[in-house]
């Protein structure tokens, strides 16, 4: 079986953290390498954006490669400017394939921009697409907190026209497939829910005194982690106003506890921080607690397992998350979460089991969750063993299997269809 892999605007090679890297990453980058072991040749697709790296990699191993095709400037662009070079995406692909002698017998496309490609794709080759859109831009748009927070219309349409497209919607939980069936109207026999996995073999309770000595915290101290990309939706100012609420209540010292925040740029220069980051550290100095708070901007995936070790929770403030791959990889670490009680992190966090889930934009609830944890040493570790336990369902190798039947199903329906018009 061959697999292309579209993930036209990230790579699932890039460092974590930035304003285009996250979870949609490390799903392809991880399906692709759970895929390799199992036999399946894939190849990935993705935008070049420097033309100093090597059109073809083979980091993923497996034989499976990630080919970066020039569409455009060779350098990030805004969602807008890429839509405009879609087709010379699709083209740079159809050559790629015949030039090596290629043939695919599916394609599997992430978020709707990959899904345009995917359609001219699947006219050219006349195989299956499965399709996953990883966020939604009439959810984005609900939680929206001002119009350049908005998702234009350019993009609503182009998910409609991939809804109509796709042979299958994977959909990662039953909030998304319900959101796809009563915002979008997707016809419901065409959605499939299989959530992400983690790697379990990365993703593993680490002592938490080697952890801290690894991420330079010291052994007595408390620490509280979120991981994420900076934006609004992510409600990180949700949680800086949970911990100014737990100072005041004397739950938290300057300096004996930290909240720790990885993603964003690293913040070095004025001219490095984006605007988001900007305002949540002036939000930080205006509530007072700008010496609790460390941005530690991007890190990569092996010291992330570090990270989530070392926390005494890890918090998932967001106002919309699809899944919530953070706080899987956190209990996959052992560590309980507190997360919001929206999208996916309603069905992943079981709440007072694996850690708790809270009302988003809510800096009261959140804070009073966190305090249990801070003040309870004994509750966070039995927290932490059930989540790490619970995250063992979600292996990747375990969700790569329904992958790969999922594909097996639509090939034969293909097979089937095709045997009844003649053409086998």
């Amino acid at each position: 079986m061959r697999i292309a892999m579209i993930s036209y605007h990230t790579c699932p090679l890039a460092t974590l953290g930035g304003k285009d890297t996250g979870g949609m990453n490390v799903y392809v980058h991880e399906l692709t390498k759970q895929l390799g072991r199992m036999g399946i040749h894939v190849d990935v697709f993705t935008r070049s954006e420097n033309e100093h790296i090597p059109q073809v990699l083979h980091d993923l191993g497996y034989g499976n490669r990630v080919v970066h095709i020039p569409s455009g400037p060779e350098h990030p662009l805004s969602k807008p400017e890429l839509a405009r070079y879609i087709p010379d995406f699709v083209e740079g692909i159809r050559c790629f394939a015949e030039k090596k002698g290629l043939h695919y017998d599916l394609i599997h496309s992430h978020y709707w921009m990959s899904g345009i490609a995917a359609s001219a794709l699947k006219e050219l080759w006349q195989i299956p697409v499965v399709h996953m859109f990883h966020t939604l831009g009439k959810m984005k748009n609900r939680i929206a907190r001002s119009q350049d927070e908005m998702e234009g219309d350019y993009r609503i349409d182009g998910e409609q026209k991939v809804l109509q497209m796709a042979d299958c919607i994977v959909a990662a939980t039953p909030a998304e497939e319900t959101q796809l069936e009563i915002l979008y109207k997707a016809n419901k026999h065409n959605i499939v829910v299989i959530p992400p996995g983690v790697d379990t073999s990365h993703f593993y309770p680490i002592p938490k005194d080697e952890a801290k000595e690894v991420v330079g915290v010291p052994e007595e101290d408390q620490m509280m982690l979120f991981v994420g990309r900076i934006e609004p939706l992510k409600g990180i100012d949700t949680l800086l106003r949970g911990i100014a609420l737990l100072q005041r209540q004397g739950v938290i010292v300057c300096c004996s506890n930290y909240l720790v925040i990885v993603g964003g740029n690293n913040g070095e220069t004025e001219s490095g921080i984006d605007a988001e980051m900007k305002r949540l550290q002036d939000l930080c100095s205006e509530i007072g607690v700008g010496d609790l708070v460390l941005f530690l901007g991007s890190r990569g995936q092996d010291s992330l397992p570090y990270y989530y070790s070392a926390a005494d929770v890890v918090v998932v403030p967001s106002n919309y998350e699809s899944f919530g791959l953070v706080a899987l990889e956190a209990m996959a670490c052992g560590t309980p979460v507190v997360a919001s009680q929206v999208g996916g992190l309603a069905y992943l966090v079981k709440d007072g089991e694996t850690g708790y889930v809270v009302p988003n934009d809510d800096p009261q609830a959140l804070s009073e969750r966190l305090k249990i944890l801070m003040e309870n040493t004994a509750l966070c570790e039995k927290l932490g063993r059930q989540a790490n336990i619970y995250a063992q369902n979600y292996a990747w190798e375990k969700i790569a299997e329904q992958i790969s039947a999922l594909y097996g199903d639509l090939l034969q329906d293909k097979k089937v269809r095709n045997h009844s018009i003649g053409i086998f």
